[in-house]
């Protein structure tokens, strides 16, 4: 039946973008708008803010698929993606990033001039992610900066302007996206050497590419620091939650070991899922106290 098909089609995508790790970087998002509206902002602005976030994230996600489409048919771990196993093709998700991305652009429009002004950057960093990985080890900051055009963007889109507070939002998510991903990373070790692919792991090694991934996390509790050092009128409850995220990269990272890599994905995502979400709440209930 055709709806069937449709419904299939739909759960094709959701599953091809990895609609259910939205939560990652949308808590920084959220937190940094509040921040700079010392509260919540109009109905349209939140609307509009949700828009850039949404589509900018799900259509970087679907032209990764699109670029990474040779490399993950030849991963015994990626193969059974939507795209190799021949679910979609690669033209149609072409279209859908486009679409994806152009709507990013109407929302940034609609925002502030500021916004789209830098919207372009955002894009490139999106669109480069992808290749980094052919030439350079430090493919997981890309894609930490990229995903840190979510807060940085919504505190811009609130003021128009950019500030310490707004940096040290996005450094945050940068270290902590980066440090996640080098986790993740670690499965595909000995494949990633011998196809060419860059990553920490790979030119450092297991074990100095997992104590890496710890640094970067502690960077993430410093800059969130710094985040609530530097905010006005913002409440304990707020650094009571950076202890909580801080137990929880301490659980995240006594998971994996380069022996140990069974909990690979339950350290890079289940965990960071629940990061994203203590993050959230503390700091949502910080700023509205």
């Amino acid at each position: 039946m055709a709806w069937i098909k449709s419904f299939k089609k739909i759960h094709d995508y959701g599953t091809l973008v990895m609609f259910s790790h939205t939560i990652f970087s949308l808590s920084f998002a959220i937190i940094a708008m509040l921040l700079a509206g010392s509260g919540f902002p109009s109905i349209e602005t939140s609307f509009w803010i949700l828009v850039a976030f949404l589509s900018a994230r799900t259509g970087a996600n679907a032209l990764n698929r699109v670029i990474d489409a040779k490399i993950d048919a030849q991963n015994p771990r990626t193969a059974t993606r939507q795209i190799p196993q021949g679910l979609l093709n690669k033209q149609e998700v072409l279209i859908f990033s486009i679409v994806c991305f152009v709507m990013m652009l109407v929302a940034a429009w609609m925002l502030n001039p500021l916004c789209f002004f830098l919207a372009p950057i955002a894009l490139f960093l999106m669109v480069i992610y992808s290749y980094t990985k052919r030439f350079t080890c430090l493919c997981h900051l890309v894609l930490g900066v990229s995903c840190a055009a979510a807060p940085v963007g919504a505190w811009i889109a609130i003021t128009g302007t950019m500030s310490w507070v707004a940096f040290f939002m996005g450094a945050a998510n940068t270290a902590w996206v980066a440090g996640f991903d080098i986790i993740y990373g670690a499965q595909d070790y000995q494949f990633d050497r011998e196809h060419g692919i860059r990553s920490i792991p790979e030119t450092f090694g297991l074990r100095f590419g997992l104590y890496i991934s710890s640094l970067f996390h502690f960077a993430t509790v410093i800059f969130l620091i710094m985040v609530g050092y530097l905010s006005e009128g913002i409440h304990m409850v707020y650094f009571i939650g950076l202890i909580f995220v801080s137990l929880l990269f301490i659980i995240q990272h006594s998971m994996v070991s380069p022996t140990n890599l069974k909990n690979v994905k339950i350290a890079s995502y289940s965990i960071n899922q629940l990061v994203s979400l203590t993050f959230l709440l503390f700091g949502v209930l910080a700023i509205i106290w």
